[in-house]
């Protein structure tokens, strides 16, 4: 029997909208999972995550947790900051001490979206936000206290918990006749579900030995890129279908008509060849799984 088979997978931040979707998958395979959030452990004290280290006792620790509230962290940085680097440096210093691996969730945000093509691991970051710089800081926080780790950034998440994008506008299309959507950013919507079931391969893959000299950076998003403005077209258009909305027009505006006082990066789009060359693991385009998703959750 393996310590993978004897000790849980610890994920934190299981109540969010990846982390529930992650719990639920590994619990499908098989897997023990243990799922904390906030009500259970605040990563931000270093005592708090050494007691569930020991307490526990599990072969591998998956960070799920984020302070994600872009507009509202230029407002109060230090909560941001203390849950998105402070947090992470916290469960790489204890895992390194109980020598453990961690996975831990990052974004496209660390980059500054001034790319004519899609961003490599190793591209320069410059984030261009207070959310984005905590993120990066996280990053670098879990580098520097831990060699046994994995980072996968990630953009444009969407699931059927918790807040996001898709559930926007689904709500609003049935409050509002007309939608004004930015259609000069880009991206590549991405779903929890495959983002779940990538991070259950990689896990099973660390376990299990069955990949070697895998610690690092990737990138893991759906395949395909669009914008915000077609991406809310497809969404009222799958709503349409699914029962009556009161939206009559979805109208493409400038991000700079938009407003919001915090800046956007204009493309996130990621390059995810190096997951795919190293778990084998290949992003299916983003609106075969937005199908799939509204298909099962209308």
């Amino acid at each position: 029997m393996t310590r993978a088979d004897r000790h849980p997978i610890l994920v934190i931040g299981h109540r969010g909208m990846l982390g529930c979707d992650f719990l639920a998958r590994l619990q499908a395979d098989g897997r023990r999972p243990i799922g904390l959030d906030v009500q259970e452990i605040d990563i931000t004290r270093a005592a708090q995550v050494e007691a569930a280290l020991g307490d526990y006792h599990p072969a591998l620790v998956v960070n799920c947790a984020a302070y994600t509230a872009v507009d509202k962290a230029e407002s109060e940085p230090d909560v941001a900051y203390a849950v998105n680097r402070t947090g992470p440096e916290n469960l790489a210093v204890a895992c390194s001490r109980h020598r453990l691996p961690l996975i831990h969730i990052s974004t496209d945000y660390v980059f500054d979206g001034k790319a004519a093509q899609p961003y490599k691991e190793d591209d320069p970051a410059h984030p261009i936000n207070v959310y984005g710089h905590s993120k990066w800081e996280g990053e670098k926080a879990v580098r520097a206290n831990l060699l046994e780790h994995l980072i996968v950034r990630t953009a444009w998440l969407y699931g059927i918990h918790g807040n996001s994008f898709v559930r926007t506008i689904r709500r609003l299309a049935n409050e509002r006749e007309e939608l004004r959507i930015v259609a000069d950013q880009y991206g590549s919507p991405t779903w929890t579900g495959d983002l779940s079931d990538a991070l259950a391969r990689i896990s099973a893959d660390l376990l299990t030995g069955a990949v070697h000299g895998a610690w690092g950076t990737y990138h893991f998003t759906n395949s395909g890129q669009t914008s915000w403005y077609d991406f809310a077209r497809l969404i009222v258009e799958h709503a349409r279908r699914a029962g009556e909305v009161k939206i009559q027009r979805i109208v493409p505006i400038a991000s700079t008509e938009y407003p919001v006082a915090t800046p956007r990066p204009a493309y996130s789009v990621l390059d995810c060849s190096r997951i795919t060359r190293k778990f084998g693991i290949v992003p299916r385009p983003w609106e075969i799984a937005f199908a799939e998703m509204s298909s099962h959750h209308p």
